[in-house]
């Protein structure tokens, strides 16, 4: 029996070779998971192993980091450092040209929820082809709305092909918490499984798919591509958007006022904040 190769990293997001065929990557930035510019090469790098890799065929996300997937992006530091990362091959600005490749790579990449997703996370999330959520602990959403900004990862062009475009209005707009259960029967994501199954479940299906042809994983996923994914016409405006309106002054008055609540610091803030933003204009 072959034993698993294994990739030992001291980087905040992890690649391990379990199988040639089979990776997992994991998000390791405690004590929130929270991503800053920093990590955007990291995240290249990963992306293009993942596409230029001969051997693998499925790719796992995960967390290392308990109650998070991905919370959100790093408002502490400085917008120069975000906007000095040079745009990525397919001409976009880092975060959604990562997030454009790992769509189309031809390897099936599955997002395992455990924790909170949201803003970022639920960028990664949804630029993977699968998502499966742990129905007790899992929360998703896109909640800058509610903090008077724009999603800059590509939310606004994926989930309305996920749900429509009633339920991709509200989970943008009302900038809420959403729950494993609901998230599943939305259709944000595949299935939402009892926290005890997550693992074993995505474990099962990830070995399952990596058994089979890799020519055939490609060419199939290639085709749903087609009539699936947006294009990048509709991804580019999201990230400017956000960079645009992190800097207004309205944006920065209700940033300010959440951190002043704890924002950015383990608490309740950053474990409810559907339910912070919603009381900032109060």
């Amino acid at each position: 029996m072959n034993r698993p190769e294994r990739t030992i990293s001291t980087e905040e997001i992890r690649v391990e070779r379990r199988l040639p065929s089979y990776w997992r990557v994991t998000f390791d930035m405690p004590p929130l998971n929270i991503f800053g510019p920093k990590h955007l090469p990291q995240l290249n790098d990963v992306v293009t192993a993942i596409e230029t890799d001969p051997n693998v065929k499925v790719v796992v996300f995960d967390s290392a980091v308990d109650g998070v997937f991905i919370t959100h992006y790093d408002f502490v530091a400085p917008l120069e450092e975000s906007l000095r990362v040079p745009p990525g091959p397919t001409g976009l600005q880092a975060l959604p040209d990562a997030l454009v490749r790992l769509s189309r790579a031809p390897v099936v990449s599955i997002a395992s929820i455990r924790g909170r997703a949201t803003g970022v996370g639920s960028e990664v999330a949804l630029a993977c082809d699968m998502r499966f959520a742990s129905r007790e602990r899992a929360i998703l959403s896109q909640w800058e709305v509610g903090a008077g900004l724009v999603p800059g990862g590509g939310p606004m062009a994926r989930l309305p092909r996920l749900m429509g475009r009633g339920r991709a209005l509200e989970v943008l707009l009302s900038a809420d918490d959403i729950g494993g259960e609901l998230a599943e029967r939305y259709g944000y994501v595949n299935r939402s499984l009892p926290d005890a199954e997550l693992d074993g479940f995505v474990e099962a299906l990830g070995m399952r798919i990596a058994s089979f042809d890799k020519e055939a994983i490609a060419e199939t996923k290639r085709l749903v591509d087609i009539a699936s994914l947006p294009p990048d016409i509709e991804i580019r405006p999201e990230w400017d958007a956000f960079l645009s309106a992190l800097a207004r002054p309205a944006s920065q008055t209700r940033i300010q006022a959440l951190m002043a609540r704890g924002f950015h610091r383990p608490g309740d803030v950053e474990k409810r904040l559907g339910f912070h933003v919603g009381q900032l204009g109060g």
